[in-house]
């Protein structure tokens, strides 16, 4: 029996391959499968089946894609409303294959359709329990994401409790566990850098195991969640419906545009997605464009800031244009009509269509600071005076920031900081500047 673990860090998002004699089953995959099929022709085995732990919200699956490749079953749970060709999954026993066998069980409370798998080999213990985002390693899936479709964060957290200490906590203390997510997840909020445990030591030190009795664990895990993410209501109605295929969408941005094409666009109510490097979007950039640099937790960010972009073109310095189209797919955002032909070369010759951003260090901040970091990264220290909008606020709170003196942004890297600078200066702001390296350059400095 072969388990194999496909982590992809720019989501936080686990996905894994079990292999026994030449069946393989995927569990959780993300949406450009390659990875899989390689991974099972390596171990001379074919993808019959496909399992979802539940309707993600945080990126668009893959199911659809290795069944369309490989003509495998797709299971998910019976309460998902999955509108494709699929097995409903019941409590009880899933599948047998080689000498292993993989049992479910229903564990909701994430979504009401949560289902874990637990995997065994007949006559033996668990060997291990792929929990989805119902637990993770230091922490358990939040409950309050259904809240905008009528589940209530309470009840969902009730049966959350119940899954857990009824159902997973049940389990032998050596069951490995191979949750959804690991740390920079915003499905929960507490989440280890580990990306697999036990459940006796989830037992031992998950801090959402230790409440007293239900009522404490509702109210402490319905706390002090952070704003969800506008695309995640997208993704979790993708990954219940039919839909076109990522490579559909993939083909769909691989369209190389001229600058009158791009101006046109954008006249139409196309936006402009600058994914090049904080410091070259600064010195130069289309007019109007966003900045979210091909890095870090790239397509989360673009998700939350332009998720009401009817269309996308993307500028990007050249050859990086397939990478950024890809990492909006996974996240369910087809909406990449095309890139820049020639990069910022492009605009050498139109200087009336090129923006600039100023950027400074420390030493040259004399303005008033904007920090956009989230609440716990500004109560654990900031800038006296300075002003505070988180970064998937500041949209919608724009109202709320002087327009008639100079702001400096900052955030802890300076990553969010370009992504706020740009949004801002695309709504008029005029007098900004872009700190380098953000609070933790602030930090160095005075070390």
């Amino acid at each position: 029996m072969i388990v194999e673990q496909h982590y992809l860090d720019c989501l936080s998002q686990a996905s894994y391959l079990v292999v026994d004699g030449d069946v393989a089953v995927v569990i959780d995959p993300r949406r450009d499968v390659d990875v899989y099929l390689e991974a099972a022709v390596k171990h001379d085995a074919v993808i019959r089946h496909v399992l979802l732990t539940h309707m993600h919200a945080d990126f668009v699956a893959g199911h659809l894609e290795l069944a369309e490749r490989t003509g495998a079953k797709i299971y998910v749970g019976r309460h998902a409303g999955a509108t494709y060709a699929h097995e409903p999954v019941d409590e009880g026993r899933l599948l047998e294959f080689g000498d292993v066998r993989i049992d479910a069980l229903d564990t909701p409370g994430h979504t009401p359709e949560g289902i874990s798998y637990v995997l065994s080999r007949p006559g033996e213990p668990p060997h291990a329990v792929f929990t989805g985002d119902t637990l993770f390693v230091g922490d358990v899936g939040r409950p309050d994401l259904m809240s905008s479709v009528g589940h209530a964060a309470d009840e969902l957290a009730r049966d959350l409790y119940r899954s857990l200490h009824d159902k997973l906590m049940t389990l032998p203390d050596e069951t490995l566990v191979y949750p959804g997510h690991g740390a920079g997840s915003m499905c929960g909020k507490n989440l280890s850098s580990d990306t697999t445990s036990t459940i006796g030591r989830e037992r031992r030190t998950n801090h959402a195991l230790a409440y007293a009795d239900v009522d404490a664990f509702v109210a402490g895990v319905t706390a002090d969640q952070p704003a969800a993410p506008a695309y995640f209501a997208h993704d979790a109605v993708m990954n219940r419906s039919e839909r076109g295929t990522l490579d559909e969408a993939l083909a769909t941005g691989a369209q190389a545009l001229d600058l009158d094409r791009v101006l046109a666009l954008v006249a139409d109510g196309a936006r402009v997605l600058d994914v090049r490097d904080a410091e070259s979007f600064a010195a130069a950039h289309l007019a109007s464009s966003t900045n979210v640099p091909l890095g870090g937790r790239f397509a989360s960010w673009v998700g939350t800031v332009l998720f009401d972009a009817p269309r996308l073109v993307i500028v990007a310095s050249p050859g990086d244009e397939r990478e950024a189209t890809l990492r909006l797919g996974r996240v369910g955002l087809d909406r990449v009509v095309g890139y820049l032909a020639k990069g910022p070369a492009a605009w050498a010759e139109r200087p009336e269509v090129v923006r600039s951003i100023q950027r400074v260090d420390w030493d040259q901040v004399t303005s008033r600071v904007l920090d956009v970091r989230q609440p716990g990264e500004w109560e654990a220290g900031h800038v006296d005076g300075a002003l505070h909008v988180p970064l998937g606020e500041l949209e919608a709170r724009l109202d709320e920031l002087p327009r008639d003196e100079p702001l400096a942004v900052v955030c802890a890297s300076s990553y969010r900081s370009s992504i706020a600078a740009s949004l801002l200066a695309r709504h008029g702001f005029e007098n900004l500047v872009d700190v380098r390296g953000g609070m933790q350059a602030r930090a160095a400095a005075a070390r």
